[in-house]
């Protein structure tokens, strides 16, 4: 083939001796470089918001997100660098920021951020910005300033809110805690972090997920179930045109609700279907109310009334948020229904027990059936039978 010429086998050795030469004195030290500095500059950066030195933190780069978290009480706020791209004067780092919440995070929280940064004069780094990085969730942050209410047994944050707009959430988180903790007596954190965004959107982009998912849902709970000792502590985060058409009653049953979520997380874990999650949550919201069963359940109660007893208890697929309200409605309401039986019938120690127990368990298979059969000390077709004469004797 013409112009190709045969390359000895020293050559080859050579010209690839000659290439790791160049990679070592070249590409590799210049990453590994850049990355050591943009590691001490977000280190400096970590240290500022720490200490609340407005002077240091600016001099480590933008000022944006300083103000915003300024009255965010922290125990700790650490970046660590994955990644750095150069270009030519400026830099792109994937980094991951920990940070932990004083009183109330007994580990710290994760998140990806991306962090743009450009060539001082001097050669060294500036930050010029820091986001979420593509796919991962806000922080309260990165919508506003951050206003901060702390309750006896809460933390509120607000974003773009008032302290006196805050107040009323905490006031509802302080009555919650100690409710659930009458319910529930493992051992838990009895406090809260309540999140109150500006809108359903900025709620949306607190949990990385599309507005439409929580349309019609008052709050939500983030946390790790089945979570160790130090896992972070749980989010509320409320969605505030859903909370704004409740009365107070109902804003009071959802606080206790996604409170008693805080609280079980431990328990909750894999094996734990949602209608005993979720209707245990309600059961505990209810729990102290005045609300009558058709009061609490009525799509439940209609459905009964017509007829439409359900088969089963929902399975998982029944509480997502994207399918019809009325629908979803039910399963909630079959889940709690289900809860108050057993706590009617077995008494509220053993609805508790029952609930450690099928989180115990290793797998979802077999879960429920092995806690009915040694805490209820029934069977799964005996429990369904009994809770559909228990939906008749209610709502028939």
């Amino acid at each position: 083939m013409a112009g190709r010429r045969r390359v000895s086998g020293s050559s080859v050795i050579a010209l690839c001796l000659l290439l790791v030469s160049l990679v070592a004195c070249g590409g590799g030290p210049v990453t590994d470089s850049a990355t050591a500095e943009v590691q001490r500059l977000l280190d400096r950066r970590a240290a500022a918001v720490l200490d609340r030195d407005a002077g240091a933190y600016a001099a480590t780069g933008t000022r944006a997100g300083y103000s915003e978290l300024r009255s965010v009480p922290l125990d700790a706020w650490s970046y660590r660098v994955r990644a750095v791209s150069t270009a030519a004067g400026s830099a792109t780092a994937e980094v991951d920021l920990r940070y932990r919440l004083t009183g109330h995070d007994r580990g710290p929280v994760s998140t990806a951020r991306t962090v743009q940064l450009s060539r001082e004069g001097d050669g060294g780094w500036r930050v010029d910005s820091d986001r979420p990085a593509p796919e991962s969730a806000e922080q309260p942050w990165d919508q506003g300033t951050v206003r901060v209410v702390n309750g006896t047994h809460s933390l509120v944050l607000g974003a773009g809110r008032s302290t006196a707009a805050l107040r009323p959430f905490a006031e509802l988180a302080d009555r919650a805690v100690p409710a659930v903790s009458d319910a529930w007596d493992a051992d838990w954190s009895r406090s809260v972090v309540v999140l109150v965004p500006g809108s359903l959107r900025d709620m949306a982009a607190l949990l990385g997920s599309p507005a439409s998912s929580y349309r019609g849902i008052a709050a939500v709970t983030t946390g790790e179930t089945g979570g160790p000792a130090d896992a972070p502590a749980d989010r509320i985060i409320v969605n505030p045109d859903a909370y704004a058409l409740l009365g107070s009653h109902g804003r009071q049953v959802v606080l206790t609700h996604e409170t008693t979520h805080v609280a079980t997380r431990a328990h909750t874990t894999p094996a734990t279907p949602l209608w005993l999650s979720e209707g245990f949550a309600d059961w505990v919201g209810y729990r102290d109310g005045d609300r009558t069963p058709r009061q609490a359940a009525p799509e439940l109660a209609r459905a009964v009334a017509d007829g439409r007893l359900p088969d089963a208890l929902p399975t998982d697929d029944d509480f997502a948020f994207t399918g019809d309200a009325a629908e979803l409605a039910l399963a909630y309401e079959s889940g709690w229904t289900a809860c108050r039986m057993i706590a009617d019938r077995w008494g509220e120690d053993r609805l508790t027990a029952f609930y450690r127990a099928v989180g115990a368990h290793d797998r979802r298979e077999g879960a429920v059936e092995h806690a009915l059969t040694t805490v209820l000390h029934t069977t799964p077709a005996r429990f369904t039978a009994d809770w559909h004469s228990h939906l008749r004797a209610e709502f028939g």
